[in-house]
């Protein structure tokens, strides 16, 4: 079970913490008895920032609430008071479906929406990030699950911290979730506004 890294201590509860997805992936390790494992992850909504992630043996209803449980105390919203605690988006499989999930729910005060049967693009966001997280790790052979779950932690922090979005502006998940997103975007505009005027000057002085 792993957290994003470089959180482990931190509390940040901005407006973006209001919609979580979670899904589960499979993937085969090609160990003697050839387990598959499957990923439970964590991603906010807003910013596409994968809070946290489990890969798991099964897929019952206490991985997704062990997955849950580690989100919520990345976030901070375990050890203060939260007015609009986040909604859990999530498929109909059957861990998400089930009573033991509802009550998890239930007792944090959080709301669950599920997507319609056969209609993945109301997890789009998240089955965005499995592709991604695939055609980057997941097409690889394992032969223990340690090493799986070293190349998947290598590339959530990837993910969260390097890897530019357009979709955000060609910021990090990192950079929006923290709130840096408004900051960055308007150095470059100053950068990009001072490196014309120096081109419209430069091309006034060769021209005169």
């Amino acid at each position: 079970m792993r957290t994003a890294s470089r959180l482990n201590s931190s509390l940040y509860l901005g407006a973006n913490f209001c919609l979580l997805h979670c899904e589960y992936r499979s993937k085969e390790t090609e160990t003697k008895s050839g387990q598959v494992h499957y990923l439970s992850t964590i991603l906010d909504d807003y910013s596409r920032y994968i809070i946290s992630w489990k890969l798991c043996t099964n897929m019952r209803a206490k991985d997704v609430t062990d997955t849950l449980d580690l989100a919520l105390q990345t976030s901070g919203c375990d050890q203060v008071h939260v007015v609009n605690k986040p909604r859990l988006l999530s498929d109909n499989g059957s861990s998400c479906v089930s009573g033991d999930l509802a009550e998890w729910l239930r007792d944090k005060g959080m709301k669950h929406s599920r997507g319609a049967p056969y209609h993945p693009q109301k997890q789009g966001k998240i089955e965005r990030w499995h592709q991604t997280l695939k055609n980057r790790i997941l097409l690889e052979n394992y032969f223990l699950p340690g090493d799986l779950e070293a190349q998947i932690e290598a590339f959530v922090d990837y993910y969260n911290q390097q890897r530019y979005h357009e979709s955000l502006g060609n910021v990090t998940p990192a950079d929006v979730y923290f709130g840096r997103d408004k900051a960055i975007l308007e150095q470059r505009k100053r950068i990009k506004q001072k490196t014309l005027e120096t081109r419209r000057l430069d091309h006034s002085q060769r021209a005169a």
